[in-house]
């Protein structure tokens, strides 16, 4: 299913809309913040304002941060969220820096996530295939080798699944809670 950045209301669709409205190919480590404006208007927004009844709000504001490659803000919220959310998106912040060790780290202590078996199809669909379950590990180490292959077809492949994982992660915490 395409992303569709409208289904999480009007400012938040606008916010994405500052670059690439959710389509953007997020650097496999450290980039500029990609968006002044996206992060001054993250600054002044509140999870809940965003995310109202939402499944996991500070989770996904960390998400936008990290969408924009604003690590350090998206790093502050993640490392202050007990839950799997916030685990992966501290895990992803750590892969991105890049920081191997600490990225598996928190993604031990994700465990097997809800959106493992639908980044594994989007993850196959692509053309990078880890075996029959999503390896957090093996896409770790698949980033950490293609960052030394700039414009390789491997590298495009990782950008491509790391949308698709940023797409799902956001996705789950953006949506609704289940009554």
């Amino acid at each position: 299913m395409p992303f569709d950045p409208t289904a999480y209301g009007g400012e938040v669709s606008e916010i994405l809309a500052l670059d690439g409205g959710g389509e953007r190919l997020m650097p496999l480590a450290v980039g500029r913040c990609s968006s002044e404006r996206a992060l001054k208007q993250l600054k002044i927004a509140t999870a809940t304002r965003l995310f109202p009844g939402s499944r996991a709000p500070e989770a996904a504001i960390s998400g936008l941060y990290l969408y924009f490659s604003c690590l350090d803000e998206a790093h502050e919220i993640a490392q202050n969220i007990s839950s799997a959310e916030g685990s992966y998106w501290h895990a992803i912040v750590h892969r991105q820096e890049p920081d191997a060790g600490n990225s598996r780290y928190w993604f031990r202590n994700v465990g097997a996530h809800p959106v493992f078996p639908a980044l594994r199809q989007a993850a196959v669909e692509i053309g990078v295939d880890f075996g029959p379950r999503w390896d957090p590990s093996a896409f770790i180490d698949l980033c950490e080798r293609v960052r030394r292959e700039p414009g390789s077809l491997e590298e495009k492949r990782a950008l491509e699944v790391q949308r698709a994982e940023w797409q799902l992660l956001f996705d789950y915490c953006a949506a609704k809670r289940i009554a």
